[in-house]
């Protein structure tokens, strides 16, 4: 993770690890490091699970013979077994599903990334005849749920209600 970016909470809960390493190895041999790489491509860099945890984890499924590997220089190339394979059929559709949230995670990621500029651009364009505070206020809105949003994808409900409840002040007013 780049310097300056805000820490995820646990992107993955128990076993989640698991069943993804065996997953992005079933689709073809692959690195550890590989597997990082994978994961922080998918939620747009905000999270790559630590070779702490990752290399334990490949190291686990290979002795319980879910993969095997083989030296390739100081590295080692992960396969998928048989019984690993077997195994992900078995729990593929949890897979599928963290796999999803991980890449729906790094759409909303990006959208939130988009440098202010962007965003002021789009919104003088829109909202060309409000005043400046109030043009700031709705930019401060946005980041500010777009955080809570990264720190807790669960939300995306709680927040739509809020914003809900202030357009529906704001008519009132």
């Amino acid at each position: 993770m780049a310097g300056g970016e805000m820490r995820v909470g646990r992107m993955l809960a128990q076993g989640d690890l698991k069943l993804i390493a065996l997953a992005l190895i079933g689709e073809q041999p692959r690195h550890g490091y590989d597997i990082i790489k994978v994961l922080e491509e998918k939620t747009a860099g905000w999270y790559a699970p630590s070779p702490g945890v990752v290399y334990p984890t490949l190291t686990f499924l290979e002795e319980v013979g879910f993969l095997t590997s083989q030296p390739e220089g100081a590295k080692k190339l992960y396969v998928i077994t048989p019984e690993g394979s077997a195994h992900l059929a078995d729990n593929r559709a949890i897979a599928d599903a963290v796999l999803d949230r991980l890449a729906a995670f790094g759409a909303r990621a990006s959208m939130m990334r988009q440098p202010e500029s962007d965003v002021t651009d789009r919104a003088n364009d829109a909202n060309s005849e409000l005043p400046p505070l109030l043009h700031a206020a709705l930019i401060n809105l946005r980041d500010v749920a777009g955080k809570r949003l990264a720190a807790n994808p669960d939300a995306e409900a709680e927040l739509v209600a809020i914003l809900a409840r202030a357009a529906g002040e704001l008519r009132k007013a």
